[in-house]
């Protein structure tokens, strides 16, 4: 993939993804039903994933010069259960520069 921008959106989504996995589908599992192997299949590929994510933000900010605020505002974005497809519209608008003045 050579537009950063567009690794760090699919990473977003995919990582998105697996903490509402990780919330709603392993966490009920193992409090409720007593079985808490899906938190830690799915805790760990969150973990990798968030890691990547980050990676990717940092890769982003350094390539594409994005100011401090945008990766502050998408590293927020990632610690919400829906976060990343909240702003995942807005970061469409980064990937194609269509808004590359604003923040």
């Amino acid at each position: 993939m050579k537009n950063p921008v567009t690794f760090l959106r699919h990473t977003g989504l995919v990582e998105g993804l697996s903490f509402l996995l990780l919330v709603f589908v392993a966490m009920p599992l193992k409090h409720i039903w007593g079985h808490p192997g899906a938190v830690r299949i799915i805790g760990m590929a969150h973990g990798v994933l968030f890691v990547l994510l980050l990676a990717a933000l940092l890769r982003v900010m350094l390539t594409r010069r994005w100011p401090l605020t945008r990766a502050a505002l998408v590293f927020a974005a990632s610690l919400l259960p829906f976060g990343p497809f909240l702003i995942d519209r807005r970061m469409k608008q980064w990937e194609n520069g269509s808004a590359e003045e604003k923040s």
